[in-house]
This record gives C-alpha cells, sequence and structure tokens, in this order.
C-alpha cells in the first residue's frame, strides 16, 4: 500500500477523509496543499484539525517527494533533471522550451522492460514502477527551477502503459482543477503497443493524448528492433488502435525513429503508409540518438527529408523532430545514457 497521500487522486482523498470520520472538503485542503501549494508535511496543511493531522501521521501517512541530483543545461535551451528515489533508484525528466511554453518529459519507471536496441534506457536493468507520487512530484521539482509546466509528456524512462495504475493516478491528479489543472489534451503517453493497455485507455474517464512509438513498417524489422514485437504483432496493435480510435475518435501521433538503412529508405516510407492508411495520425520522425553501445547510426538529412516527403505526399501529416538536448544526453532515447556507460 501507498501511503504517500500524494499518490492519492482527488476521489482516493475523499474517500480516505471520509473512513477517518471526516466531511468531504478536509479532502479539498489536503489535496490542494499537496499539488497546489506544495506541502512537505501533513502538519502543514493547517485548516485541518489537529486531531485529523495526528491520525493521519499515527497511520502511517506520509507526503514525501523526489531528491533533486543533477541538473544539466545544453546550448539549445533544453534541460535534463536527475532525480534520486527513496530506496537511491535514479530516474530523469527533460524540461523542453519552445517558445515562451515549457514542456516536460517525465518518466515512469526505474529502468525499463521493454528493451528496445535503440534505447538506452531500454539496455539497462528494470527496476520498479514508479508510484503516482514519484510521476507527478518530477514536474513540482522542475517547475521550482523552470516555472510553469504547460504540457507534460510521458516519454522518459520507462514504458507508460507497463505501469498503467500509477500512470493514470498521476494523470488524474495533474489534470485536476484543485491541483495543477493541466489540460487533458496538454497531456501525451508514449507506448510502444501494448495492445490491452490501449484497450483499457479507451474506456478510461480521462482521455489523455496517445502517441505509439512504432519505428517499423512491417513486423521483421520491429522484431529486430524491438523486443515487444515478438510478443504483439503490428496485426495486434493495429487493430487495438483501431478499436481505440473507433470509441474516441482521438487522433494518434506515431513517433518514428530514423535508423540509417534500417527503416529509412522510400520504400519502407511506402509501406508505412499503406500500414497508416486505416487510422487518423500524424507522424514524427525522430533523429536517431547514439549511445555507448548503440549498433545503429543516425540516417542522414537528405534520408529524412525524403521519407517524410514520401508520406506528405501521400496526405499524411508529418513532422521532423531534430536533435534536442543531445549534448547533455537528454535527446529520445538517450536518458539513462550516462549510467550505461559507467556500467560499462
Amino acid at each position: 500500500m501507498d501511503n504517500n497521500l500524494k499518490s492519492k487522486t482527488y476521489d482516493e482523498l475523499i474517500e480516505l477523509a471520509a473512513a477517518c470520520g471526516q466531511k468531504a472538503f478536509t479532502a479539498k485542503y489536503l489535496f490542494t496543499f499537496i499539488h497546489q501549494k506544495d506541502a512537505a508535511d501533513i502538519q502543514d496543511i493547517t485548516p485541518l484539525s489537529k486531531a485529523f493531522r495526528q491520525k493521519l501521521t499515527d497511520d502511517g501517512y506520509t507526503i514525501s517527494g523526489i531528491e533533486l541530483l543533477e541538473k544539466h543545461d545544453d546550448p539549445d535551451g533544453t534541460i535534463k533533471f536527475v532525480f534520486e528515489l527513496a530506496d537511491s533508484a535514479r530516474i530523469e525528466a527533460v524540461r523542453l522550451k519552445d517558445g515562451k511554453r515549457n514542456t516536460l518529459c517525465i518518466s515512469t519507471q526505474a529502468g525499463c522492460r521493454m528493451g528496445c536496441k535503440f534505447c538506452a534506457t531500454g539496455q539497462l536493468k528494470f527496476q520498479r514502477n514508479l508510484t503516482a507520487a514519484e510521476i507527478v512530484d518530477q514536474l513540482y521539482q522542475v517547475e521550482k527551477y523552470c516555472g510553469k509546466i504547460h504540457n507534460v509528456v510521458y516519454m522518459g524512462m520507462g514504458e507508460p502503459l507497463d505501469n498503467f495504475d500509477n500512470v493514470m493516478a498521476s494523470v488524474s491528479i495533474l489534470n485536476d482543477e484543485n491541483g495543477r489543472n493541466i489540460g487533458i489534451r496538454h497531456i501525451t503517453l508514449s507506448t510502444c503497443g501494448l495492445p490491452q493497455q490501449i484497450r483499457q485507455l479507451s474506456t478510461s474517464p480521462l482521455q489523455p493524448r496517445l502517441a505509439i512509438s512504432l519505428h517499423a513498417p512491417n513486423d521483421t524489422i520491429r522484431k529486430e528492433i524491438m523486443r515487444v514485437a515478438a510478443k504483439h504483432s503490428l496485426h495486434d496493435l493495429m487493430t487495438a488502435l483501431k478499436s481505440y480510435q473507433s470509441v474516441t475518435n482521438k487522433r494518434i501521433t506515431m513517433e518514428y525513429c530514423m535508423i540509417d538503412t534500417i527503416n529509412d529508405q522510400v520504400h519502407h516510407a511506402k509501406e508505412l503508409i499503406r500500414l497508416l492508411r486505416p487510422l487518423k495520425v500524424n507522424v514524427n520522425l525522430i533523429e536517431l540518438n547514439p549511445f555507448a553501445g548503440c549498433p545503429y547510426a543516425t540516417s542522414s538529412n537528405n534520408q529524412i527529408r525524403r521519407f517524410a516527403q514520401t508520406l506528405t505526399d501521400a496526405g499524411i501529416e508529418t513532422v521532423i523532430r531534430f536533435k534536442r538536448g543531445q549534448t547533455i544526453k537528454a535527446a529520445c532515447g538517450q536518458l539513462g545514457a550516462t549510467w550505461l556507460k559507467d556500467k560499462e
């Protein structure tokens, strides 16, 4: 049981208050003080009676946070934050600057089970899922240095849908009007493609944006570069996405890492077009970001543009995401790369 009050949604705090014989409004005090005013101790929530505060403490409830260990700045404005958790596990989060707006890429697991070959995090040993408190606290800590975060992308370390319950609790917390009140359209979940969880997401009362780490137009290539493809075929994934879209009618973002000669040829683009035709999608082409031991090379800029033009000519909205934060190992696929190098 997670006794950190920061992990609990507003509805869960209402249930907790009722179980303690308190009125529902006490839950609002708890939630707003924790998620709006960054209360770090139950005793700091002074609108609550001393008796109730003491009962929460006696029952083992806490308000604990993660510790900032390092902060790295890239010349392009990207900032990487390294956090340590209570059990000494470490995670990273990345702030991206877009004009006056801040986007935060947050982690959902310490390590990752998925093992994608082009991703440094996938080469690290999986340690555990993060709690909802550890997920949202990344944002709270970063805001102390960068100001308000406008967009949240669950694209950091770990597979978000492999930690479904804690991730969705964190989405609820960040979206709640009594907390940070981040609009649900400004929250994106990225997954390598877990069909069952995608279907589960389609029936969730909260509907963040969905992004799929696709990276290949066929099963042969996908199995070579992504371990998850051995368990879930593209047919299974596309069937789940069609079901998701039939329920939500939401556009899906397809993320596609450009790997030299492996998946970046024009015939690959044409195969990708045929695969995506049944769906309402847009495509983000991402430059491969190298790390120690990565077996692949980055596609040339000309090849990436040729690939993008092929998709665009077919009517698929396509954006090229060029490297950001690479000098501090904060670009896509590089989180945890420093630890991997140390390990080697």
